[in-house]
């Protein structure tokens, strides 16, 4: 049964929460790749950062809906979440713009269970890690390989 550790890349592109939002456009384009891990200072996932995080950017803000009644404003909507859509379409930096909550795999993680979480939440890549450290990225290509037999 193949796992991760035989289909996995292993030479993963990573980034901080410093990187600027055009170095973050740069390599995605350069090194045609969808989804980087973000570090924190301890070299540690902190989280992922995708291409869809970056074009949110371009994207029209929703502003919520509100009800003014007498000197009251009442939000129908989550103000929270504006609050979030609006830090991440003005965004400089990728601590403005990434995914918190990851989903990884471990190194002995069956390939059929990386294909169900894929398609359960709807991603393209999972990182690898061992403990807090990432030592490898699955993306669907990857798997598109292992069927294939290369």
């Amino acid at each position: 049964m193949l796992t991760a550790q035989d289909v996995m890349t292993r030479d993963v592109v990573t980034v901080t929460k410093e990187t600027t939002v055009r170095d973050l456009a740069e390599i995605f384009t350069t090194r045609k790749i969808s989804t980087v891990p973000v570090l924190d200072g301890n070299g540690n996932l902190a989280g992922v950062v995708t291409e869809s995080d970056l074009i949110e950017q371009d994207r029209n803000l929703h502003i919520p809906t509100v009800i003014s009644l007498f000197d009251w404003v009442i939000y129908l909507e989550s103000g929270k979440k504006f609050e979030q859509q609006l830090k991440k379409m003005t965004g400089q930096t990728v601590g403005d713009i990434y995914q918190q909550e990851v989903v990884t795999v471990a190194l002995s993680s069956p390939v059929s269970e990386i294909a169900e979480l894929m398609t359960r939440h709807r991603i393209h890549s999972i990182p690898v890690v061992e403990g807090e450290k990432v030592v490898g990225i699955v993306a669907r290509i990857d798997l598109i390989r292992s069927m294939a037999g290369n």
